[in-house]
């Protein structure tokens, strides 16, 4: 418990995060960073890169609303404590990715119905699974739903993202490496505290498997709107500017289509979801394909 406590605490945090890979950003990116002329100036990109975005801050709407809801059904001083502090990342995350949508124009009268016209139905629902646990007080499968499966799916997407703009760009690239960093961080209090209380509670792996499963199918579906629907990779071709370097996974994505995206996306993060559900003694259920 001492590793716990010291590991999660709101000290390391404070040392780790605002203090160290966050010092000096604004809005998580370099200060004078701006976005690239090419997604403001050409309609289909800007459309596009507004409409991503837009699942970047429904996702962490979702997880801003989890994280602060369990700290009350936590049971215990430390877990209260690391939950705290993950609700300032969450709350952090859904400002940056709101201010990007105002740097891409979006007017501030405007955000919530630029969010309900683009927000993916799919996510919608995947939210609604998370949420209905966390407001029932349900710790452990709240824990789960979010340090594991929703932020376990933030941390490849993520990833994913990162890798496409490292060189195209550099400010959503900052802004994301910080958020990759908070999403580790996260997971692994998910894999560290939740293993302990499902020993505790062996009644509750039904449940959280089947919920594993649910949410996983809306994620799916989520990726499968995004990458099959893709018009800005085409554009990107049509312009020129695909990325000339772009691991994950052990691939080039510069040299894949949306659809290869799609499937090297959803195997890495469901990969994930089996490995760390099994170390903590839930078994992993395949969700069906969309």
């Amino acid at each position: 418990m001492a590793d716990f406590l010291s590991a999660y605490s709101i000290q390391s945090w404070l040392e780790s995060c605002p203090q160290g890979y966050l010092e000096g950003t604004e809005y998580g990116h370099q200060p004078g960073e701006t976005e690239p002329q090419l997604l403001t100036s050409n309609p289909i990109l800007h459309e596009e890169t507004i409409r991503s975005t837009v699942q970047l801050v429904v996702g962490e709407r979702c997880a801003l609303a989890a994280s602060s809801g369990l700290i009350n059904a936590a049971p215990d001083e430390a877990s209260k404590r690391f939950l705290a502090t993950q609700t300032l990342d969450e709350a952090r995350h859904v400002e940056i990715f709101t201010h990007r949508l105002y740097d891409l124009g979006v007017q501030r009268n405007e955000l919530e119905s630029v969010v309900q016209q683009y927000a993916n139905p799919n996510l919608v629902k995947f939210a609604e699974i998370l949420l209905e646990k966390v407001d029932k007080k349900d710790f452990v499968a709240g824990v789960v739903g979010q340090n594991i499966v929703l932020e376990g799916m933030a941390f490849s997407v993520f990833e994913m993202i990162y890798a496409l703009n490292q060189e195209m760009n550099p400010k959503f690239a900052h802004t994301l490496s910080g958020t990759i960093a908070d999403e580790r961080r996260h997971v692994g209090f998910g894999e560290n505290r939740i293993g302990s209380l499902i020993k505790q509670f062996p009644e509750k792996k039904t449940e959280v498997e089947h919920m594993q499963k649910m949410m996983s199918y809306y994620m799916l579906a989520t990726f499968a709107d995004a990458f099959r629907n893709n018009r800005a990779a085409v554009e990107f071709q049509h312009v020129g500017a695909n990325p000339a370097h772009a691991q994950f996974g052990g691939v080039d994505l510069a040299e894949m289509t949306p659809e290869e995206m799609e499937q090297v996306l959803a195997d890495t993060v469901l990969k994930e979801f089996k490995t760390r559900l099994e170390r903590i003694g839930i078994e992993y259920q395949t969700p069906v394909r969309p």
